[in-house]
């Protein structure tokens, strides 16, 4: 049997061959772009989890950072008026150069009375200490009398003695008419006389002792104001030294030093101005003891440790110059615990807001004095927690 040949049929064929081609075609080709993508989402995974693994799962950064410093405020601790003012704003100033002066003519003369109550109280106590030897003599003295005393009673006590017996002699001569009446009434008379010295005597006697006892009590209350001191060391003489270098701190404070190193900044103070103790004439950023303040989130903090290196960079000088620093401490709260107004969470419509809390980042002296910062300035802290 013999089969004709359909060409029809010839083209139909060919047409079903093709397109099982193209979609054969289209089956590798999608099937080798999913395995790109697959390879490609395989390599980003490994790149990401590579990146955090030996990188970023060492290191907590933030951009909310900032310089600072424990600027000094500039007080005169007297008060006067403002005589000069020798610095301006942004001035460099080293530790003891002079800012202002103030009108010294009060503490001078404070300081002249103050030396010459101190010259007065010197030559008070040496007059005292002079006085003591005067008293040693004025004791002698009445020890001299008292003595003299004694020998008065002793001697108006022999004179009554003899006195007595003469009058009792007489006396027994009366009845036989040996001694006449005038005798007696003598002898009598110097009997009186000799009692009556005895107790002239003795209150003379008594009168030294008083005289000797009040020389002692006035050179004891003498001796109280110098013993065991010299004119030097006297308290008076100390009261005194006190008070003269009291006036001359006075006057050299008149004259305002700077207490550090440092830029001045908000110079508030001018000549002719009456100024009071503890009020602010200007302030005094000590730029090369800067710092840095970086506030990172509290989801950060839990590899930080104090003495971890840090690489810093700021927007004036740029990624070019890096800063190294170390971690000092961290503050004792979160920045808005110690907010003016602190965040009140005791309510209804309370959402979790993550906190930041301040670290403290020490600076290089040696690039700060190569790249100086100024307080204020946004820094970029990058801590290395694997360290």
């Amino acid at each position: 049997m013999n089969k004709t040949f359909n060409p029809q049929h010839a083209g139909s064929r060919s047409f079903d061959l093709s397109g099982q081609t193209r979609a054969e075609a289209q089956t590798a080709r999608r099937k080798k772009l999913f395995t790109l993508l697959a390879a490609g989402v395989v390599c980003i995974g490994g790149g990401a989890w590579a990146y955090n693994a030996l990188f970023a799962s060492h290191h907590v950064i933030t951009e909310n950072a900032y310089v600072g410093a424990n600027v000094a405020q500039v007080t005169p601790l007297t008060g006067g008026p403002v005589k000069a003012v020798l610095v301006d704003e942004t001035q460099d100033v080293h530790r003891g150069d002079i800012l202002a002066r103030l009108d010294d003519t009060d503490a001078r003369l404070a300081l002249a009375r103050a030396e010459a109550n101190l010259a007065a109280a010197e030559r008070r106590v040496r007059g005292i200490v002079a006085n003591d030897s005067g008293l040693a003599a004025q004791i002698a003295a009445r020890v001299a009398d008292q003595g003299r005393a004694a020998a008065s009673v002793a001697a108006a006590q022999a004179d009554l003695a003899k006195a007595t017996v003469d009058l009792q002699r007489r006396q027994a001569l009366v009845a036989s008419g040996s001694v006449s009446q005038d005798e007696l009434t003598a002898a009598e008379t110097a009997r009186s006389n000799a009692a009556a010295n005895l107790k002239t005597a003795q209150a003379a006697q008594v009168a030294a002792a008083a005289n000797r006892d009040a020389a002692l009590a006035a050179r004891a209350a003498n001796k109280a104001l110098i013993d065991n001191a010299s004119v030097e060391s006297n308290p008076e003489v100390l009261a005194a030294r006190a008070a003269r270098d009291q006036a001359q701190v006075d006057l050299d404070r008149t004259v305002i030093r700077a207490p550090i190193d440092g830029v001045i900044t908000r110079r508030q103070v001018q000549v002719g101005q009456r100024v009071q103790p503890g009020e602010t004439l200007m302030m005094l950023t000590p730029i090369a003891q800067a710092y840095v303040d970086a506030n990172f989130k509290e989801v950060q903090l839990a590899k930080v440790r104090p003495g971890q290196p840090v690489k810093l960079t700021t927007d004036l000088y740029g990624d070019k110059i890096a800063y190294s620093g170390r971690v000092v401490g961290f503050s004792g709260g979160t920045g808005a615990a110690f907010a003016i107004v602190p965040a009140q969470n005791a309510t209804g419509n309370w959402i979790k807001v993550v906190q930041r809390v301040p670290v403290r980042i020490a600076l290089d002296p040696r690039q700060l004095a190569a790249h100086p910062l100024r307080v204020g300035l946004s820094m970029t802290a990058d801590i290395d927690v694997g360290k």
